[in-house]
């Protein structure tokens, strides 16, 4: 049995990820792959509690800094055991909106907590399910910021705790994203995620194509 391949997509807030994994699902369905898409945190009943934990608070009080990473990683540890792995087993890919390196950049790089620390305790959670590719849409802040005022608008959803962290916490990330890409060029691929949507889904397809596609 052909092992599937896991695929996650990163970026800072804005950046066009849950669009840009249903765009390229869409073309490895038509080539007859089997798919599966979660995201994070949550894609389990338990991770999707703790989610709700996460980001508005559901306890009724905000986690401390070293209860929001150990919560991240607690979904993180349910998802991969639960879903990633046994998916990748029976030769399904798995494409998935944020993993590992959310917590790298946004409590490592971000809150300030050690990389190294976040790298080692990341491990611990996801043991074996490395991504094939992690697809890295990068855009500034500001335009970043402006695209969730937009999506906000006229909606009934609020920003997140995350989304509400001010501009420099925002600025750190993205910065933690692009030392991430420049330490594991091996799977990272950087994509320009400042300009409209089917453009960037052309680039992501050229990445996967030529990655995992050569014949074409």
């Amino acid at each position: 049995m052909t092992k599937g391949r896991l695929i996650t997509f990163e970026g800072p807030e804005g950046a066009g990820k849950s669009t840009q994994a249903a765009m390229l699902i869409a073309r490895l369905e038509a080539r007859g792959i089997e798919i599966i898409y979660t995201r994070e945190p949550g894609g389990t009943k338990l991770g999707e509690a703790i989610r709700g934990v996460l980001q508005y608070n559901a306890a009724g009080e905000a986690p401390c800094p070293e209860s929001e990473v150990l919560l991240f990683e607690a979904s993180r540890a349910q998802l991969v055991r639960q879903v990633i792995l046994p998916a990748l087993e029976r030769g399904a890919w798995v494409v998935c909106d944020r993993f590992f390196d959310s917590t790298t950049a946004y409590q490592g790089f971000g809150r300030g907590f050690p990389v190294e620390l976040m790298e080692t305790i990341n491990r611990f959670a996801v043991g074996e399910a490395v991504p094939d590719m992690t697809i890295l849409l990068d855009v500034n802040v500001s335009l970043g910021m402006q695209r969730c005022a937009k999506r906000q608008a006229g909606q009934a959803m609020k920003y997140d705790r995350i989304e509400s962290e001010a501009l420099e916490f925002h600025e750190r990330v993205r910065q933690g994203y692009l030392e991430l890409a420049r330490r594991y060029p091996e799977r990272f691929r950087q994509v320009d995620a400042m300009r409209h949507a089917e453009p960037i889904a052309d680039d992501v397809w050229r990445l996967v194509r030529d990655a995992f596609f050569p014949e074409g």
